[in-house]
């Protein structure tokens, strides 16, 4: 006894396992999955936890089949006494009834409370004998009763029932309606699942081991292989005995409550695994990310910076390290990236803006491009739900604005100023005095000589005047440093300006992410998320 309640204990927490890993997976898919199988996963979650909290201790197998199939007369046979009266108009049966083999007190009560979930009012508990304790036998309105509220009451009870067992009689066995409507949708429900042929005294031998035999092909064209399949007529008896030993058996055990729950866990979990598709390695292409990046950066002008750093670094360096009397000339230039406003950082980064070009419609056009491209090629062997959910997660009319604030926000290196630029400036400083003072000395020279007065003589070097050599030297000296500062300064802005396209590649990798690639992750984990909890809540 204590092994049998171990069995079950560790079965009900399998499907508590199974129906959390449902749940999971819907709540994954919820935002693209079909409205019809999310709708379907949270009837079979919300079933199992209700039936779940009555009394597993019972098992409830529902009687089902059409008018005249002869499912009042079977239950009265095997409860042995009239629990449901036949009928002889249609509908013969308008309200379920209830046979409980139950005479405990406490048991009455749990199961009074499963069948006031199941919401069968007609109810009578009969003493139990064998196996059958804990066994509650509903007779079904008609399935296809001519009353609409007869069929819905039917429908319920089908669903919350644990052990289904339909009645049909030789004339309607093969009917289309009751295979498509009823028996396909139960396919993998073969262990919980009766099909009895009633009537059969009516056959002779042949014609019931053929009629047995198409309808054990039409279970399996149901999806119900292994279904069993018994030939029954409760006028002579035949098969009576054994539909009442299975229920019996099925009572006994108290796995039918639990076999019809996980059946209808992973019939539902088996259509989210194929709207899912199947799971599989996938990472976006490098080529794909490259031309995001790619279109994204032309989008965001980053050329026009680069040239606007180099540029700048290019005058600059002309206005520290040239010569003194032509820095004023290149003063007079505006600083490209002053003319960008990227001269300076901002304060606050989100107020940042800066006056590059407005991006024309063939660049718009490339991004957006570049975006779906990215986004196609991280769908691919994703289901066309998932690919529409993912492509409405990126919004790419927002795209212009953040590019713009990333570049204003990139460092530039505006203010940086190499060590060389204030030797060189003291250098040319040091000789345009020297070329000034040559200047003065050969004026004072020649001021003297103009007004015939004593010109002192010059000291020379090698024979050339000092006064001169001063001139010259300052002078010349003067522009080869200047000539020499501005190769200098080149190399300093080529430099300058490749280290900018980096820090401004990695901003729009910033924006790319955020507005791109991150939001296509977060839902393809959505989807990965989604395949691996319904495969679990399938197994």
């Amino acid at each position: 006894m204590k092994a049998f309640a171990t069995a079950t204990h560790r079965r009900g927490e399998m499907l508590m396992m199974r129906v959390q890993a449902l749940e999971s997976a819907l709540d994954a898919g919820r935002d693209w999955l079909s409205p019809a199988f999310v709708e379907r996963g949270d009837r079979v979650v919300q079933r199992a936890g209700v039936r779940l909290a009555h009394s597993i201790d019972h098992t409830v197998v529902a009687l089902a089949g059409s008018t005249g199939s002869g499912k009042s007369t079977i239950i009265n046979a095997l409860a042995g006494r009239e629990i449901s009266r036949p009928g002889i108009m249609r509908p013969t049966t308008s309200r379920p009834v209830a046979a409980v083999w139950d005479v405990e007190d406490g048991h009455h009560r749990e199961a009074g409370l499963l069948l006031d979930w199941l919401e069968v009012g007609q109810r009578i508990y009969l003493e139990p004998s064998g196996d059958n304790r804990g066994l509650v036998l509903l007779d079904l309105p008609d399935h296809d009763s001519v009353v609409v509220e007869h069929r819905v009451r039917a429908e319920r009870l089908l669903e919350r029932a644990d052990l289904l067992v339909w009645v049909m009689d030789p004339q309607k066995y093969a009917d289309a309606a009751l295979h498509e409507r009823y028996l396909r949708p139960l396919a993998g429900h073969a262990g919980v699942v009766v099909l009895v042929l009633n009537q059969i005294d009516r056959l002779s031998p042949q014609d019931q081991a053929q009629c047995l035999a198409d309808l054990r092909r039409l279970a399996v064209a149901d999806g119900l292989t292994g279904a069993t399949v018994l030939g029954l007529s409760a006028v002579t008896g035949q098969g009576m005995g054994e539909l009442r030993e299975l229920m019996a058996q099925a009572a006994a055990e108290r796995a039918a409550a639990t076999d019809r729950l996980l059946a209808d866990v992973r019939g539902a979990a088996a259509l989210l695994q194929a709207e899912c598709g199947p799971s599989r390695e996938h990472r976006v292409g490098e080529t794909a990310r490259r031309e995001l990046l790619d279109a994204l950066a032309a989008a965001a002008r980053t050329d026009v910076v680069v040239d606007a750093v180099r540029g700048s670094a290019l005058h600059r360096a002309r206005a520290a390290t040239g010569w003194p009397l032509t820095r004023w000339v290149g003063r007079l230039r505006a600083d490209p990236l002053r003319r960008l406003n990227l001269h300076r950082k901002a304060v606050r980064a989100d107020l940042a803006r800066t006056s590059l070009p407005a991006v024309d419609a063939a660049m718009t056009a490339r991004t957006h491009t570049a975006v779906r491209g990215y986004v196609d090629a991280a769908s691919t062997g994703a289901p066309p739900g998932w690919v529409v959910f993912a492509r409405a997660a990126v919004r790419d009319d927002g795209l212009p604005d953040a590019l713009d604030q990333a570049v204003a926000r990139t460092e530039l290196d505006a203010e940086h100023r190499p060590w060389w630029w204030a030797f060189a400036s003291v250098v040319q400083w040091v000789l345009f005095a020297i070329f000034v003072a040559g200047l003065a000395w050969l004026a004072v020279l020649a001021i003297l000589a103009f007004i015939q007065l004593p010109v002192p003589g010059s000291p020379d070097v090698s024979g050339f005047p000092i006064p001169t050599l001063m001139v010259v030297g300052g002078f010349g000296v003067g522009v080869v440093l200047a000539l020499v500062s501005r190769l200098a300064a080149y190399v300093d802005a080529n430099r300058a300006a490749r280290r900018a396209a980096r820090r401004l590649r990695t901003q729009i990798s910033v924006v790319a992410g955020t507005a791109v690639i991150e939001p296509v992750e977060a839902r393809r984990r959505q989807l990965d998320e989604c395949r691996a909890a319904a495969a679990l809540a399938g197994r």
